[in-house]
């Protein structure tokens, strides 16, 4: 690469080494040091690291930055993210004008206003498993018990897909998140999930409904696999993202008492807090990639044509240009601007829904138990450093 100044590449990732709430120090040096600066990926490759909030929002918007996989020197962060989208070519993975008709597909399911008319039926699912948890007693695993499932059967209820298959998508999503997963088992997974889809898609052609899978095959503009491969994403993404903030959230007030005190005594400031718990604790910590179409200058530095870009959205979300006193948590922060969710024409497209289930789990949580708190030691919690999404492998708690 032809740089405007000499840089000192960085291994990537880093290994987290400080609040397990922030993204590794060395990144953070960067946005502070060399904003726009070189790692080096797993195998060698050169790849741009952008970590400023302003500049992760200029490279997202900048159609010179592609989110197509099939650019030479599109990055990815180790083989098995190189495993999971070879051969499977969703909309996320495409650049207009084909990436916008794909998507408009599924728009009008993920509306503010569809969204919000779930909301009675999302609440009576967070009622039923947190009636479930408390029978079962004290302590437990808020992951499995209550984070987890609550997503998981949203989507299910959405796509089409039966709930009772959870342990099935459930055991491979979290070896196609894996980052540590061998190549073969990431293949392995991703085609029998495909599989499963595609034999759904296929039950849904000869008895239609009106779920998410069934009207894309009525569509008729898409083979089954292809229809199979939308629903892998949406399943995958649905389920894990959202699970994942719902726990390590929990875990971040339970932290941060002053901050639940003024949470439960200021219910108004519910939905405000969840955009800085979305900002604090930005769980897709590894980036988002994208590779340079043209030669474009940022932050005094020349990325070449066929370069690749990784946009941190952890640290770009702690830039105190964007957020002032950004490692701190504060849920009465004005946090709208967060980049936790992407930003351009590639942004999240269940960001309503996600918004919604984490509004409602949240509230009636800590609502309904006044007295939770943790059932092991702060210390002894598992992170998912391993993992494509960030959270807790099991989060103890008890009331």
């Amino acid at each position: 690469m032809t740089t405007a100044q000499p840089v000192t590449p960085l291994n990537f990732p880093s290994e987290r080494d400080g609040c397990p709430f922030a993204p590794p120090s060395a990144y953070e040096r960067a946005r502070e040091e060399e904003p726009v600066s070189q790692v080096t990926l797993f195998d060698g490759t050169p790849c741009w690291m952008i970590t400023r909030h302003a500049d992760v929002k200029a490279v997202l918007r900048d159609q010179r930055f592609s989110a197509d996989i099939r650019h030479p020197g599109f990055p990815f962060i180790n083989a098995s993210r190189r495993a999971l989208v070879a051969g499977q070519q969703t909309f996320i993975r495409l650049d207009d004008p084909e990436h916008a008709r794909l998507r408009r597909m599924l728009t009008a399911d993920f509306m503010i206003k569809k969204t919000e008319a779930l909301r009675p039926r999302i609440q009576g699912i967070v009622d039923e498993f947190l009636d479930r948890m408390i029978e079962n007693g004290s302590p437990a695993d808020l992951v499995t018990a209550f984070a987890l499932p609550i997503p998981s059967l949203v989507i299910c209820l959405l796509l089409g897909v039966d709930y009772a298959d959870h342990t099935f998508f459930q055991e491979r999503s979290r070896i196609l998140l894996n980052n540590e997963a061998a190549v073969e088992d990431v293949g392995r997974a991703r085609d029998e999930l495909v599989d499963y889809l595609a034999e759904l898609a296929d039950r849904k052609r000869r008895d239609p409904d009106d779920s998410i899978i069934s009207r894309l095959v009525a569509r008729g503009e898409l083979t089954e696999r292809e229809v199979a491969s939308t629903g892998m994403l949406l399943l995958v993404a649905g389920h894990e993202t959202t699970a994942n903030m719902t726990a390590l959230s929990t875990l971040a007030l339970l932290r941060e008492p002053e901050q639940l005190t003024k949470l439960r005594a200021q219910p108004a400031l519910l939905k405000g807090a969840v955009e800085e718990l979305l900002r604090f604790l930005s769980i897709i910590q590894t980036g988002l990639p994208r590779v340079a179409t043209e030669d474009v200058t940022l932050g005094g530095q020349t990325i070449k044509a066929g370069d690749g870009v990784l946009c941190m959205l952890a640290t770009a979300n702690r830039d105190e240009d964007a957020f002032a006193d950004a490692d701190r948590l504060d849920v009465a922060r004005e946090s709208r601007r967060h980049v936790a969710f992407g930003f351009g024409v590639h942004q999240c497209l269940g960001q309503p829904l996600a918004r919604v289930e984490l509004q409602i789990a949240l509230e009636t949580l800590f609502r309904r138990l006044p007295t939770l708190r943790l059932a092991v030691p702060f210390e002894e919690i598992r992170y998912r450093d391993d993992m494509v999404v960030y959270g807790v492998h099991e989060l103890p708690v008890a009331w």
